[in-house]
């Protein structure tokens, strides 16, 4: 089960207490003290895991605690420190504070680890108190306590192609046939409800991921159908790839799908006409599908390098597709500071 979105409640561990002990030593009277710090509570800390997909075991499991250090002890004993309670996320994980909306930490890179709960700090035997006009202190401290919080995590999944396009444009299929994902696949609306994540295979060093996501319908970004789910998702592609039904099932419209779709990013999100686009004129298997692209490219005034024709079906044009999107991934990497050499 894909579940995007969890808040859950972190208890730091508290810092054990300092103790009170002075040393039983013969021919030492009144011995000096020796009582040890209590123990750090452990931390609380979230990583990133790229093997995660979702935040499933969070919706069911919404508290978690680190363990509290141990109190001091005579002899100058330090109480055990807590263990550190380490939770892992997904990569493309955002967590806010629950309480006003602020973004605490956003996961991006695999591996990464953030702090999310401090645990509290041990507190001081009165060894620690002990000076030269005072011999026998019985000063000690409590531990501190580790810091509390509710947290809400919001997943969003991380891509360099997001599919972008109509219910029944052939996004399912398409993706099932250039990676290794296997979405379902069937003639009606709304057969994706989750995000599927795809690698597509460029050659034996390089690859890419594709997110195959729920369908975009007019008003997405007023949250009709499923469009909050589907626009929070494309937020985090580096590449739009526009799946459009070049054949006219039902009586589409290409140009007028691409239009709204087009005004819908831009209403939800201005800057995502920012990211790199490219249009998959899919199903040109279909008799109509020739003659749509022709207008289709006379109105949108799209150049071929723009618009890939394809039949997700059949296979043909896919593997110009996928050279299409590596070179443009690896134009997006490369500013991005990212140094690879491709092999195809």
């Amino acid at each position: 089960m894909f579940i995007d979105r969890a808040t859950v409640h972190l208890k730091a561990g508290d810092g054990g207490n300092g103790c009170v002990s002075f040393r039983r030593e013969k021919y030492i009277p009144d011995g000096g003290p020796n009582g040890g710090d209590g123990g750090n509570g452990g931390d609380i800390i979230f990583k990133a895991d790229k093997n995660i997909t979702t935040l499933m075991d969070y919706k069911y499991k919404p508290m978690h605690r680190a363990s509290r250090g141990s109190h001091g002890k005579g002899k100058d004993m330090t109480g055990k420190s807590g263990k550190t309670l380490i939770l892992k996320v997904p990569t493309g994980t955002i967590v806010k504070d629950e309480s006003d909306g602020t973004v605490i930490h956003d996961f991006v890179e695999h591996g990464e680890e953030f702090i999310m709960a401090k645990g509290g700090v041990g507190g001081r035997g009165n060894a620690r108190f002990a000076t030269s006009t005072r011999r026998a202190p019985r000063t000690v401290e409590a531990g501190s306590e580790g810091e509390e919080k509710t947290v809400f995590m919001e997943l969003k999944v991380l891509a360099d192609v997001g599919l972008v396009g109509y219910p029944n444009a052939g996004k399912s299929t398409l993706v099932s046939h250039i990676s290794n994902a296997h979405p379902k696949v069937a003639a009606y609306p709304f057969t994706t409800l989750s995000p599927h994540l795809g690698v597509v295979k460029v050659s034996d060093f390089y690859d890419f991921v594709v997110a195959d996501i729920p369908g975009l319908i007019e008003g997405a970004h007023k949250n009709v159908g499923l469009g909050h789910e589907f626009l929070k998702h494309i937020e985090r592609t580096k590449i739009l790839l526009f799946v459009l039904d070049m054949g006219g099932f039902e009586g589409r419209d290409p140009y007028q799908d691409y239009s709204s779709l087009i005004k819908e990013l831009q209403l939800y999100d201005e800057t995502l006409m920012q990211k790199k686009q490219l249009i998959a004129a899919n199903k040109m298997d279909l008799e109509d599908a020739a003659d749509n692209l022709k207008e289709f490219l006379k109105k949108t005034k799209l150049s071929d390098k723009d618009v890939i024709p394809i039949s997700a079906v059949t296979g043909a044009g896919l593997k110009q597709l996928i050279v299409r999107l590596a070179d443009l991934i690896k134009e997006i990497r490369l500013n991005e500071g990212v140094a690879e050499e491709w092999i195809f």
